[in-house]
């Protein structure tokens, strides 16, 4: 029994390294146009903030 139970560990590690190495590379490529759209927004709004405060000019 101690003999199955060795094996079935690096079984088992097997299976949920394929499923991670399967999840890791789904397709992600909606979300990042997404993201990226959302950090243009950011800088948007950061230089429009820059823009209208009372900076030190050098």
């Amino acid at each position: 029994m101690a003999v199955l139970a060795w094996l079935l560990i690096p079984l088992f590690a097997a299976v949920g390294a394929a499923i991670w190495a399967g999840w890791a590379q789904r397709n992600r490529a909606s979300g990042d146009i997404a993201e990226l759209a959302g950090y243009a927004r950011f800088r948007d709004a950061m230089e429009k903030a820059a823009s209208g405060t009372d900076a030190v000019r050098q």
